[in-house]
């Protein structure tokens, strides 16, 4: 299952942006104009609701926007023997979509009327329809008021005129003036009348000029719309077709949607969810503590960042069911900044934890019985070791060996030595405190950590083991077996020094146990740790000796292979050595070579690997010959690592051995290379240099193994003309996290290639470290991600 997949969706809304805004623009200038001229403008619908009411309009009519906007108009303006006739004056206007003028009176808030004379225009939609109607008016109250002034005035002077005829012809000097008042008013009127006219054809000319704007602005956010409708619809097919759950909410963390990947995690249909607070909907507890969680979005809205959760949390869903999950979440921020919602986004893990728990209890505990192995015991026995040496606390370990195993194995096989494993590891189980580590350490070998646990208690407990086990009878098929147990006991406190003080403390103690008559506890003593050690490794001797005279040695291929270019000609392996023991299990290397190293016998050991190795080439080569006459075109050739030790490169017989043996076998040179570590190299540059100068002359190979462990590692390069570089593999292992090691392999590979030198990684365990090498350009690489060791069969 694919797992962290995020799928983004992303427009580019620049154009769209800018449009936006140039329309604001215009729709700002057209309100100021409306507002800033000094006629009335009121904008309607065709059901003669107001839309638009000016500035000019709310100071006539003492009325504001909001309160007339969306009411018809001759239900709040006008007067009531007044509405029928502009009724039928707006339906005759919607008919004929003329220009039309009309007077009529307003009624203001305060019951007031004012006379207004009206121009209307109607606004057509794209499709011809009427969609707005734009009424300009003037204020003729005042005016109106004038003329009638000016009738009662006229009238009034012909009354006088007619009354006062006689007293004319009686005072012409009178007359003479009453005609000259008269003569100045018409003057007067008609100058106000002429300005009147002035005034409403320039603010006629503005309404013009604003009313096409105002249409230019409807088109304009008519396609803006459309297009966001567009944008809208795209987004929300996205949403429903990803598998990642989506939830959006408000400024206030109140759920505005759900795509259908979040219904279903969550089990909240959409129309249940929405308007709810994200916390019911989004509920979640940490994995591991079942405690609750913060809510992510809520710290989103908080914090205005983007987040995720660092802890391994659990989705309760409404039925609850309970999904392992991974999630992020991000504040939606409108264009001024201001936070105006959350996003969530979050998918399934629950298989993906499954499986690395799984991954992690594989590598952490023994297959056969459930136990911690050894790996995992060490990692308890180091932090116990801490704790003793900072907080002054007392611990002991117990070193097990069961006294008769070999026997039930021998005996009925190994299902049943598995099985009486099986058991004896619950019959541990039973015997040892909760708070105590219980391990199988390998083959019948099995250690108990006894925590916070004083020798005298601990002495206890594992003579309690012992009878446990020494009353316990093995039942398989018609046989009953007995097995006793020696128990080595070590205190760790703070005089206790490592790891590997302690455990060959143990060995010795648990060996001490077996040498005074098995079934029994031995306490270490200071003074037993090197007799233990010795005694250890000279059993190891005659094991090692043992091997050879029973034939149990057997080499093993392990492949290298280039991971930055797939065109190779040739396969490369690095040749190793197992020894299968006496129950025929195969025992690492690790084990016996420190014993081979201090008794001198490493050069025997290398020695049988090349006379091994050279016969079974020898053979293989034989083999093709006789099948064809060449090698096939098709077949690539091979090359073999050979490890070779200090004690082989310090033998002056070596030298003519390998002669003897290329000689013997007629094995090709160009097909081994010789794997000297970097330490040895160090410490026998001369004889080590001239070694290599030597058989290179030959056609062999060179390789400098474990490279990066010494101390002056790029200075002595130059010295010998080795072909490859192994970088040691504690670098390798722990490439991905440690930026030191990164730095380490990056600057020996460069400096390889500089020297035109080949490298070769080792202990490459998975596919990350593999594409870090990738990444830096490491030419080869070797480990468990890449291939196990294969026996090699003769």
């Amino acid at each position: 299952m694919q797992a962290d997949t995020v799928i983004w969706v992303a427009r580019d809304i620049t154009e769209r942006k800018a449009a936006e805004e140039a329309l604001r623009e215009e729709r700002n200038f057209v309100t100021t104009v409306l507002d800033t001229a000094g006629a009335l403008v009121v904008v309607l619908d065709p059901q003669g609701r107001i839309i638009r009411f000016n500035r000019c309009c709310e100071q006539t009519t003492e009325y504001s926007a909001p309160e007339v906007e969306g009411r018809l108009l001759w239900d709040l303006l006008l007067l009531p023997e007044e509405v029928e006739p502009a009724v039928a004056v707006f339906q005759e206007l919607q008919t004929n979509q003329g220009p039309h003028q009309y007077e009529n009176y307003w009624v203001t808030k305060s019951g007031n009327r004012r006379l207004i004379a009206w121009t209307n225009t109607v606004l057509p939609d794209s499709d011809g329809s009427i969609k707005y109607i734009i009424a300009t008016g003037i204020d003729i109250t005042e005016r109106q008021r004038a003329q009638a002034a000016l009738r009662e005035a006229k009238e009034q002077l012909e009354m006088r005129v007619e009354e006062r005829t006689a007293a004319l012809r009686e005072s012409n000097d009178q007359l003479v003036v009453e005609i000259v008042e008269r003569k100045r008013a018409e003057k007067e009127l008609r100058q106000h009348k002429e300005h009147l006219q002035e005034l409403v054809k320039e603010r006629t000319a503005e309404l013009e000029q604003a009313v096409g704007q105002l249409r230019q602005e409807i088109m304009e956010r008519q396609c803006v719309e459309q297009a966001l409708f567009q944008e809208k619809e795209l987004a929300q097919i996205t949403l429903h077709s990803i598998c990642d759950a989506v939830i959006t909410t408000n400024a206030l963390g109140y759920i505005t949607s759900l795509n259908p990947a979040a219904q279903r995690l969550t089990g909240w249909s959409a129309q249940e969810a929405i308007g709810l607070s994200v916390s019911e909907v989004f509920r979640i507890v940490h994995e591991i503590t079942r405690e609750p969680v913060d809510n992510p979005v809520e710290a989103a809205l908080r914090g205005n960042r983007i987040g995720e959760l660092a802890n391994p949390t659990l989705l309760i869903a409404k039925d609850g069911t309970e999904l392992a999950i991974d999630e992020s979440v991000a504040p939606i921020l409108a264009s001024a900044g201001q936070i105006i919602g959350a996003v969530l986004v979050f998918h399934d893990v629950t298989e993906e934890r499954a499986l690395a728990r799984q991954l992690s209890w594989q590598a952490s505990h023994d297959a056969l019985t459930g136990l911690i192995n050894r790996r995992e015991f060490e990692q308890h026995l180091k932090r116990a070791l801490l704790i003793a040496q900072t907080q002054n606390q007392q611990h002991a370990l117990c070193y097990l060996d069961l006294d008769r195993f070999k026997i039930v194995n021998d005996t009925c096989g190994h299902v049943a030595g598995d099985e009486l494993l099986r058991q004896i590891s619950t019959l541990l189980q039973a015997g040892v405190r909760k708070t105590d580590s219980l391990a199988r350490l390998g083959g019948d070998e099995f250690a108990v950590l006894l925590h916070q646990c004083p020798l005298e208690q601990a002495r206890r407990i594992a003579n309690s083991l012992r009878e446990s086990i020494q009353a316990f009878r093995f039942i398989w098929e018609d046989k009953v077996f007995s097995i006793g147990a020696s128990i080595g006991l070590v205190a760790i406190n703070t005089e206790s020094c490592s790891l590997t003080h302690v455990l060959n403390a143990a060995d010795g103690a648990c060996y001490a146990a077996k040498e005074q008559g098995r079934n029994r506890v031995h306490v270490h003593q200071s003074d037993e740790t090197e007799l233990a050690q010795q005694h250890s490794q000279m059993q190891w001797v005659s094991r090692i000796t043992q091997g050879f005279e029973e034939n149990r040695f057997r080499l093993f291929f392990q492949s290298i292979i280039p991971i930055t270019d797939g065109s190779f000609n040739r396969e490369h392996y690095e040749v190793l050595l197992r020894l299968e023991d006496e129950a025929g299990n195969l025992v690492s290397p690790m084990a016996f070579i420190p014993a081979a190293e201090r008794y001198n016998i490493m050069h025997t050991i290398d020695r049988w690997v090349i006379r091994t190795l050279f016969a079974h080439l020898s053979t293989r080569n034989n083999q093709l010959a006789a099948g064809t006459p060449q090698q096939p075109a098709g077949r690539r050739q091979r090359l073999y690592g050979i490890n070779l030790s200090g004690a082989t490169l310090n033998d002056d017989q070596f030298h003519d051995f390998l002669q003897e043996q290329f000689a013997l076998h007629e094995v090709p040179p160009h097909v081994l290379c010789f794997e000297i570590p970097e330490t040895v190299a160090l410490a026998n540059l001369t004889k080590v240099a001239q070694f290599i100068h030597t058989f290179k002359k030959l056609g062999c190979y060179f390789a400098l193994d474990d490279f990066g462990s010494g101390t002056s590692s790029f200075a002595y390069l130059k010295n010998l003309p080795v072909d490859y570089l192994k970088i040691d593999g504690s670098f390798v292992q722990n490439v991905v996290d440690n930026p030191l090691d990164f730095a380490m392999i990056e600057a020996i590979n460069r400096i390889a290639h500089v020297m035109g030198l080949q490298t070769i990684a080792e202990f490459v365990e998975n596919d990350e470290i593999l594409m870090k090498l990738r990444t830096l350009g490491v030419d080869y690489a070797q480990g468990y991600g890449i291939a196990r060791p294969h026996p090699c069969h003769f």
